[in-house]
């Protein structure tokens, strides 16, 4: 497998891209249980296609890339890249998780997406593993999907190179109190810890969705909401968490500090850190946060290095 920061893109495969549609990849027509079984007591479906199947239940959205990495992490061989696409190929033949990929005007999207078909939700509740999927989940549009992609991809990077790793969360629900709502950051969390200190980060992805602007600014208010009203314990959290925007590109991160300004929305609370998606491709992670000072009337991005995730 090509190495982060080996890949030489310039574009984020995870930004949004004029007239995207979905398009399902995935295998028509009918696969009884007993067929299943039958592929599971003769060995064609094993352990390791049930590592496959948790994985994909727990990020929801995922790309073989992805599960090959998290695979790892948990100390499971998949041999290749093309093993592993061999094995998520008998799972959408057999109707246990499906695929789609992406398509626009530039052509056909490189990667593709895997989640959870009607016979995975049954094998992993046979396991007594517990999935909230339902047939509605995989009709979520673009965008959706693809913050959870750039969400994986930043968890993933937190995973494999940073040492005070302890611990990761995918949907964690935050409470917004006076308003009344619950609501899940679009990236997930991290937890670290060194020499018994602990920081947790909350990752917001946001993309150059149909009024993103609009979108953005209601969900920080859910976000103000909450830090202005935090006690420790709140939502989890022992200690208040630093929100970070994980933003397309180095222009999209300036274009979001600007709907934060333009709307006079401040957390004092908190920094606003920034990073965008191929920043995570680094080799280490140690200069890959941003945040936006007042420099002679005007603005400028400043990085940010944190020995903590060095």
């Amino acid at each position: 497998m090509v190495e982060d920061n080996e890949i030489k893109a310039e574009v984020s495969p995870f930004a949004i891209r004029e007239g995207e549609i979905k398009t399902f990849d995935g295998k028509d027509g009918y696969v009884s249980m007993n067929q299943i079984v039958h592929k599971i007591n003769i060995g064609h479906i094993t352990d390791i296609h049930f590592a496959i199947l948790e994985l994909v239940n727990e990020f929801e959205f995922i790309t073989s890339r992805q599960l090959y990495q998290m695979l790892e992490i948990k100390g499971i061989d998949p041999k290749s890249q093309d093993k592993l696409n061999t094995k998520l190929d008998s799972l959408v033949k057999c109707k246990i998780l499906t695929r789609y990929y992406f398509t626009s005007d530039e052509g056909k999207g490189i990667y593709r997406i895997y989640c959870l078909e009607k016979m995975g939700k049954y094998l992993l509740t046979s396991k007594e593993i517990d999935t909230k999927w339902q047939p509605s989940d995989n009709t979520k549009p673009v965008a959706m999907i693809k913050k959870r992609l750039a969400g994986n991809q930043v968890l993933i990077a937190y995973l494999r190179k940073v040492k005070a790793f302890d611990g990761y969360i995918v949907k964690p629900a935050i409470t917004a109190k006076t308003l009344g709502k619950v609501f899940k950051t679009a990236g997930g969390t991290v937890k670290l810890t060194k020499n018994r200190k602990t920081i947790q980060f909350l990752f917001e992805v946001i993309r150059r969705e149909q009024d993103w602007q609009k979108k953005f600014i209601e969900k920080m208010n859910l976000y103000k909401d909450f830090y202005e009203n935090y006690v420790p314990g709140d939502s989890g959290f022992l200690g208040i968490p630093q929100l970070i925007f994980v933003c397309e590109d180095e222009k999209h991160m300036a274009e979001t500090y600007k709907e934060l300004v333009a709307n006079k929305i401040e957390i004092p609370q908190i920094k606003f850190l920034f990073t965008t998606d191929l920043r995570q491709n680094k080799e280490t992670l140690s200069e890959t946060l941003v945040e936006f000072k007042l420099v002679d009337g005007k603005y400028k991005m400043e990085n940010v290095e944190l020995k903590l995730i060095g």
